[in-house]
């Protein structure tokens, strides 16, 4: 079924509020430039047939004017045959294809209304199409973005890449409680005499050291100066 019922429903169409309201505007929006291509394609064959129509009507209106004319003729010279009789009969004969040709007239006006009115009609079918491809390719775009997001967004919160950083975050959660166990044990300690003494040893060794070094850089700058 369609979603237009008639070549009306297209022109007034309001494609914002039609797709608005679907579930699938893509799907949607390619069966409307669907049936709006083969509505014009059959406006256009029922112009085709229209002007044919017209074709013919004009060139038979054509003949039966000529033929009135003829009668004309024929009426004028039969008076001058002083035939009054055959005049009336001439006179007779132009006046029913006078009436032919005033229906034709008639026939051709509606003609040419119908081909303005479809000619107008073409152009705004062809301006909604127009509108409803430009929408498609719009639609397109929106969709290629939004899967393209919902990709980037799928693989930065992938299980995997969330279970390693959970990982992570326990091995790191482990060591501040073994870093925290450790000073823990160091908090009320005192310190042996062994461990003291080592220190002090330790100290006096770097004491000595740099005591050396700064007797070796005065010694250079003596010479320096020497």
């Amino acid at each position: 079924m369609g979603i237009f019922s008639r070549l009306g429903d297209i022109i007034n169409s309001n494609l914002n509020s039609i797709l608005d309201r679907a579930e699938d505007p893509e799907k949607l929006i390619r069966l409307m430039i669907q049936e709006m291509e083969d509505t014009l394609v059959e406006v256009r064959s029922s112009a085709v047939k229209t002007v044919a129509e017209k074709k013919e009507i004009e060139r038979k209106l054509a003949d039966r004017r000529r033929e009135a004319e003829e009668w004309e003729r024929k009426a004028e010279f039969a008076l001058s045959k002083d035939r009054e009789d055959l005049a009336k009969g001439a006179l007779v004969a132009r006046s029913q294809i006078a009436e032919m040709v005033d229906a034709m007239s008639r026939e051709l006006e509606r003609l040419d209304e119908a081909l303005s009115k479809t000619n107008d009609d073409i152009g705004k079918l062809q301006a909604k199409l127009a509108d409803a491809k430009a929408r498609e390719k719009a639609l397109i775009a929106r969709h290629k973005t939004a899967t393209n997001q919902l990709k980037v967004r799928t693989q930065l919160y992938d299980t995997r890449i969330t279970d390693a950083f959970s990982r992570f975050e326990q091995v790191e959660r482990n060591l501040d409680v073994l870093e925290g166990k450790a000073e823990v044990m160091e908090m009320g300690r005192k310190r042996s005499v062994a461990e003291e003494i080592a220190e002090l040893e330790a100290d006096a060794k770097v004491q000595s050291e740099l005591d050396a070094l700064k007797a070796r850089m005065a010694q250079k700058k003596g010479q320096q100066q020497g």
